[in-house]
């Protein structure tokens, strides 16, 4: 792998200094990180372009067990953990205004739930306990717990089809997919979990249900942070509470923003009455864009990352075949929030690849 592109997974602690230098200059610098996210980088992938260059067969092995790699996601939970405690002692502490506190809020949520779930998602696909562990440690930052059960048991599983729910319909709009996902998604976990226990004949109310511990913990973690922090400055601080629900609300609504333009549309063919056809690279939406994926760890290949979910990040492949979205996933959330102009440039791209599915498929028959 070029030097380069290499070096360039260290993009995201960008963020981070941004959030801090914005935070110092107040008031209104307190958007810096919200406009370089939304506004520099998809004008800064449009500049730049894509990135279809894959790792050669003679160089995946060595590149896929290059520990760089992960030291670079182990720094980043370091970081992040960092960031997130210093902000409540902030939010506990200084008078900001209104807009500045806005502003400081969602910046806090973008390295949480932009990056942070993005790391989480990494490292829970991995076969380490210690990796597994602290990916639930990061998505315990924004009591998103249950996803760890969800989307490796259910959601890769059911990825494509009407079964999964974080996968978005043809016509649904955001908002209504959120509430869907969120919902069900919970549901699904408790199921996914309940149905565990029962197969190794263990009680689903007791201290073997993880789903128990994922409701516990971040409580827990809120309750150490708000008080340690209020002893440390002698006062009782409700700012802490709020603004860690806060953003953690605004940090997985990041994920499931995420979610909805992977998956838009997306259906994989039943091929009996019971099964789908495999997952291939062909159910999920794609983006190649450097400079984004760069600071997401390469989460926009997302096509192969489906069809072959235990490869690191680093050697995920650019697949010409898979639906393309026109932009990188920043400039798509902003996208998807807007859903007459989601609709209107993305309904044609779906429409193309459902054509051209059939074709496959009468020429497969």
């Amino acid at each position: 792998m070029k030097t380069l592109k290499k070096t360039g997974f260290f993009a995201a602690f960008l963020l981070p200094l941004l959030l801090l230098l914005g935070y110092w200059l107040g008031n209104y610098w307190n958007y810096t990180l919200i406009i370089f996210v939304f506004v520099c980088i998809p004008l800064l992938d449009t500049l730049i372009g894509r990135d279809g260059e894959n790792i050669s067969k003679e160089q995946l092995a060595t590149v896929a067990a290059d520990t760089y790699f992960r030291v670079v996601l182990y720094l980043w939970a370091v970081v992040q953990t960092f960031i997130l405690v210093w902000a409540c002692y902030v939010v506990a502490n200084e008078q900001l205004t209104s807009t500045a506190s806005i502003g400081f809020l969602i910046s806090v949520a973008l390295l949480t739930g932009g990056i942070g779930i993005t790391v989480a998602h990494e490292l829970g696909h991995k076969k380490s306990k210690t990796d597994q562990l602290l990916s639930q440690f990061l998505l315990m930052q924004v009591c998103y717990m249950h996803f760890f059960i969800e989307h490796n048991r259910g959601h890769h599983v059911r990825v494509a089809t009407p079964e999964d729910p974080a996968t978005s319909r043809k016509g649904e709009g955001f908002y209504t997919f959120w509430w869907r996902t969120v919902t069900e998604g919970w549901q699904s976990a408790w199921h996914l979990e309940t149905e565990r226990l029962q197969r190794k004949n263990l009680p689903v109310w007791s201290f073997h249900n993880a789903m128990l511990w994922y409701v516990a913990l971040p409580v827990l973690f809120c309750v150490v942070l708000t008080l340690a922090i209020s002893l440390w400055q002698g006062v009782w601080s409700v700012a802490i509470p709020k603004f860690f629900i806060l953003q953690s609300i605004i940090g997985f609504s990041l994920l499931e923003a995420v979610n909805y333009i992977e998956h838009y549309g997306i259906v994989r063919r039943k091929v009996t009455e019971v099964y789908y056809e495999r997952v291939t690279p062909l159910h999920s939406w794609n983006a190649n864009e450097l400079l984004s994926n760069w600071f997401l760890f390469q989460l926009q290949r997302h096509s192969d990352h489906h069809a072959y979910a235990a490869k690191p990040y680093q050697v995920l492949n650019h697949v010409e075949e898979s639906p393309q979205l026109p932009a990188g996933y920043p400039a798509m959330i902003l996208l998807a929030l807007v859903p007459p102009l989601w609709f209107a440039l993305i309904d044609k791209r779906l429409e193309t690849w459902e054509q051209i599915r059939k074709q496959q498929q009468l020429l497969g028959e």
